[in-house]
């Protein structure tokens, strides 16, 4: 699941950078949540059922709109908007800090939006059934961003690459993959889904170098070593190397 998820949010920041050329990142977002809330909300009548789906929905309506809130609307308009001013492969860069956040969360309670966003997840969210969690988010997140989305909205149609991003954002890029992402949550917790954040970067880089022709200097391959290295360290990562190679030369007592 780690790897499907990470093949579709990598290709997503090339996505948002062929958008964002036409649009404004408030219609990207209700173009994108639109289509995504539309296929879910097709799809969790069936999975789900209605009655459940709403006794679901009513029972954890405020935690459903926080989650909606910083971890669908606000970050996926920031992620946007930064893409109207740097390359694709950059903000994937900068976006695999997530687990680190989700560390520096977990210690002292600072609100960093998706590293909040899933730890409430996981600890609020945990018994609604990951479609109802992502239903919610992105049909949520696309009533707060539709006035904006409107307004901004282009006044000519706008081209075929950028309306087949904002489909292949909203039915793979997004409802899809926030069922793998939820699921995820729920069963595994928040601080191993983040752990797709180690694969993003180079799945983006590369959909931005073959398809977008964008280069990348050393400062932003020396940025991603210096976050992914952050991540393992924080995460335990180099610790779980260290074991597993004592353990494979058959010492008999591991570091501290």
């Amino acid at each position: 699941m780690l790897l499907g998820l990470a093949a579709l949010w990598g290709a997503s920041f090339m996505f948002i950078k062929v958008a964002v050329r036409e649009l404004s990142p408030a219609t990207l977002i209700v173009g994108r949540l639109g289509l995504a809330a539309i296929t879910l909300g097709l799809l969790v009548p069936f999975v789900v059922g209605t009655r459940e789906t709403a006794r679901q929905l009513r029972e954890n309506a405020g935690w459903l709109i926080a989650v909606a809130l910083l971890n669908t609307a606000i970050p996926f308009w920031l992620l946007s908007w930064g893409e109207t001013r740097i390359d694709s492969g950059l903000a994937s860069i900068i976006q695999a800090s997530v687990p680190i956040f989700n560390a520096v969360i977990a210690v002292v309670g600072m609100a960093f939006c998706y590293g909040v966003g899933g730890l409430m997840t996981g600890r609020y969210l945990k018994p609604v059934r990951p479609i109802v969690v992502a239903f919610a988010s992105t049909a949520i997140a696309t009533l707060v961003a539709l006035p904006v989305g409107v307004a901004e909205a282009p006044g000519h149609m706008p081209g075929w690459k950028t309306i087949g991003s904002v489909i292949a954002l909203g039915i793979p890029g997004t409802a899809l993959a926030y069922l793998l992402f939820f699921g995820l949550i729920t069963g595994a917790g928040a601080a191993y889904a983040s752990l797709v954040t180690y694969l993003i970067p180079p799945i983006a880089l590369a959909y931005g170098a073959i398809f977008l022709g964008e280069r990348f200097g050393a400062s932003a391959f020396g940025g991603l070593a210096l976050i992914l290295g952050g991540v393992a360290l924080g995460t335990g990562g180099v610790r779980f190397a260290r074991l597993r190679r004592a353990r494979f030369m058959g010492e008999t007592r591991f570091p501290p």
